[in-house]
């Protein structure tokens, strides 16, 4: 019987990578996990040089602020164009139009964030992380200024994947993140003594920077580019109308970020550097699912609920038990491998073996939310789809309510382990609440 089975391995494994559904994801996978892994190498060079320094605090406070503008208005902005701009193909319409009404909509909003956190640093920087030196406070910002011009790149290259997303070419969007992971580790090689302090900052800069001008170059070359006058219609009207819950529920969810680091810099130097390292692992796990699930699940799902709805709900469904299964019990063998992990991969150098510990134990908090946060993320694929974004700003609210009295409890029993076990129990919260909401939709149909 075992060996009738691996004999139809072949043509079951043949037939299954035919599928474009799953042949995209295993593409989209294989590339995501290749470069996470080129991404920890870039990590431990990181730990190597600068351990849970000063240095690395503030360039992690100094990425804060475009990471935050990007994943709460750039993606926001990406995520609701995809299902309308399909919906506005199947209907034959105007799709140049809507490609000049997206680009100007991310430009002004990206243009307007630029200069709103070049204004307001000075102020950010002293009610958020209040009572640190002037030197302190001169090498965030010196690091956030060269960082901000990054978000042009980022809100450009978001569409330009999107639209090449949306023509199954996941392939050439997956590989344009790589030029940022090379250029840092060069960086690192070779200008880190002429660069001193600012080598991150111009690592992130300039391998950003090539990563827009390759996709920028392949958009053309495709010919994906195509603009025209802008006009409202009702595909228009419906991604605008849902902008504002969209932008809402991101930008509630990064300030649970923002609050953990406020917490974290109330504590020891090297707070907020063990927290980013701690967290290295579970996000590792996370992005390289969702890369491969959430690049390719948007654009699939948005086409399917124009077709069969209650058939998408299946396919959701279907996905949500595989990703949890396998998760739990990938997730079990991380946390039992935890201080393993943490010593191969940072303790060298500047980061010693009392750091290994700190790290190792908020990494084996942190993987416990892995399961119930990927099911979380996947589940808001398939509501942006269906335009549910109303409830998902309502869920954001409550986490960040949460977060923030779980903070303020568990830090001052557990100092920095607080905040993984608070970020821990609310994703947990989350994700009940996401999919009792997308069940409840789903029995209205049957």
């Amino acid at each position: 019987m075992i060996s009738f089975e691996l004999k139809k391995l072949p043509e079951t494994l043949k037939k299954s990578f035919s599928n474009p559904l799953i042949r995209n994801i295993i593409i989209v996978g294989v590339i995501s996990l290749l470069f996470k892994v080129i991404g920890f190498y870039k990590e431990t060079m990181i730990a190597s040089s600068f351990g849970l320094s000063e240095l690395l605090d503030t360039f992690f406070i100094a990425i804060l602020v475009p990471s935050f503008v990007q994943s709460v208005f750039i993606s926001s902005i990406t995520n609701i164009f995809i299902p309308n701009y399909i919906a506005e193909i199947k209907q034959g319409g105007n799709t140049s139009s809507l490609q000049s009404v997206i680009f100007l909509v991310t430009l002004g909003i990206t243009l307007f964030s630029i200069v709103l956190a070049y204004l307001t640093t000075d102020f950010f920087l002293e009610l958020i992380y209040p009572g640190h030196t002037e030197s302190y406070y001169q090498l965030i910002k010196d690091q956030l200024f060269i960082i901000l011009p990054c978000l042009i790149f980022w809100s450009l290259s978001s569409v330009f994947s999107g639209l090449l997303e949306m023509s199954n070419k996941f392939f050439i969007s997956s590989i344009s993140t790589i030029f940022p992971l090379l250029t840092m580790i060069f960086f690192l090689l070779f200008l880190k003594e002429s660069l001193g302090n600012m080598v991150l900052a111009m690592g992130t800069l300039i391998g950003n920077a090539l990563g827009f001008i390759f996709l920028l170059a392949v958009i053309l070359k495709h010919k994906h580019l195509s603009l025209a006058k802008p006009t409202i219609n009702y595909n228009t009207k419906l991604m605008l109308r849902q902008l504002p819950p969209k932008m809402s529920s991101s930008f509630l969810t990064a300030m649970n970020n923002y609050i953990d680091q406020f917490f974290a810099a109330q504590l020891a130097i090297g707070s907020i550097a063990a927290i980013n390292y701690g967290i290295k692992i579970p996000s590792f796990a996370v992005s390289i699912v969702i890369t491969a699930l959430g690049s390719v699940l948007l654009p699939h799902f948005s086409r399917l609920v124009n077709d069969n709805l209650k058939m998408a709900y299946g396919h959701l469904f279907r996905i949500l038990k595989w990703v949890v299964g396998v998760s739990l019990i990938l997730i079990v063998i991380g946390i039992f491998m935890s201080d393993f992990i943490v010593e191969l991969l940072f303790e060298r150098n500047e980061f010693t073996h009392d750091d290994t510990l700190k790290v190792a134990l908020i990494q084996k908090i942190t993987l416990a939310y892995v399961p119930f946060y990927l099911s979380t993320l996947i589940i808001v694929k398939f509501l942006t789809s269906i335009n549910k974004n109303h409830f998902m700003a309502w869920v954001s609210l409550l986490n960040l309510i949460t977060n923030t009295v779980l903070n303020i409890i568990l830090v001052k029993y557990f100092d920095v382990y607080g905040l993984a076990i608070s970020t821990t129990l609310v994703l947990i919260i989350s994700s009940c609440f996401y999919f009792g909401y997308t069940y409840k939709q789903y029995k209205k149909l049957v």
